[in-house]
């Protein structure tokens, strides 16, 4: 079984799980290192805008998902951390998309500039467009799983969740949203399309690669479904309580555009209610996995307590 810890287990307590995570993070960036381009020939600006755009930092809960999920059914580490870093490109893509100034319009992401302030608007958007095809690369070649037919399905499902009925979708929804009169209906399908399908890719690739059967992928669909609503709530909080600073982008942005979020539909404290309960309801839909889910019950009281 995966175990980004090292350990015999998966980590119960939150105490231990920031540690895994951070160790997910260092395997998949190995793995990012080796699959993504070095920078060379008259293109290597693009090449170059890709990586800054990749090892910014970040929490890699997507590949952390990967990883865990895969363990569930003790598939080998090579394959799912080569999944893991296909995810981890396609979702960079999406944010140095988001970030341009025909789309957010923001100036800092992770921290520090983003890639279209570091490099220039044209740049970032080839190299959002290198990071998405290169994620169906990775996934399409035989070091991520022997089977041709598990690797088609990777990529048709990562297609699905990344398209127009998935998180672009999300995406033009989200673009319209300042001026809709949303509410907690609407609201809840723009994140479970910009924000959740990723989450549904990520836990679903785990029972893909180790030939699952269909039940385990829609236990792990729904899991990932609900998770994804706790981090988008948790996400719409910290836009409106949390600083620059601790979250590494700008903050006040939902607000300052007039957009609706379950913050704004149902107040800070309902939200966070909302939030408690839909956590509570993810952790339970994991029982049937005993002790191996461990890591994955571990990450939602951690995604309620985040501040960045």
């Amino acid at each position: 079984m995966i175990n980004p810890v090292g350990g015999a287990r998966p980590p119960e307590d939150q105490s231990r799980l920031l540690p895994a995570l951070e160790a997910a993070a260092r395997n998949v960036e190995q793995t990012l290192q080796a699959v993504l381009p070095k920078p060379h020939g008259l293109h290597r600006r693009v090449h170059e805008a890709m990586r800054y755009a990749v090892f910014a930092g970040g929490k890699r809960i997507r590949p952390f998902l990967v990883l865990q999920s895969a363990g569930l059914f003790d598939v080998q580490a090579q394959h799912a951390l080569r999944t893991a870093a296909a995810i981890e490109a396609l979702h960079t893509y999406s944010l140095v998309h988001d970030d341009l100034p025909c789309m957010d319009d923001d100036d800092l992401r992770r921290g520090r500039p983003t890639v279209h302030r570091a490099f220039d608007e044209t740049t970032a958007v080839l190299a959002g467009d290198g990071l998405l095809t290169i994620a169906f690369e990775i996934l399409s070649h035989q070091d991520t799983h022997p089977s041709a037919d598990v690797r088609c399905r990777l990529i048709r499902r990562l297609a699905e969740a990344a398209g127009s009925d998935g998180m672009i979708g999300g995406q033009m929804i989200d673009m319209g949203a300042p001026e809709a009169a949303f509410g907690a209906d609407e609201v809840a399908l723009l994140q479970r399309l910009k924000t959740g399908q990723l989450f549904e890719f990520a836990c679903e690739a785990g029972a893909i690669l180790g030939e699952a059967g269909a039940e385990h992928q829609d236990r792990l669909r729904q899991f990932a479904r609900d998770m994804g609503l706790v981090f988008q709530i948790t996400d719409d909080l910290l836009d409106v309580t949390g600083t620059a600073e601790k979250t590494g982008k700008a903050v006040g942005k939902d607000r300052a555009r007039g957009k609706a979020t379950l913050v704004s539909v149902l107040g800070k404290e309902g939200a966070r209610g909302e939030a408690a309960k839909i956590a509570g309801r993810a952790v339970a839909s994991l029982a049937v996995y005993g002790e191996r889910a461990a890591a994955l019950r571990a990450l939602l009281p951690f995604l309620l307590a985040r501040e960045s």
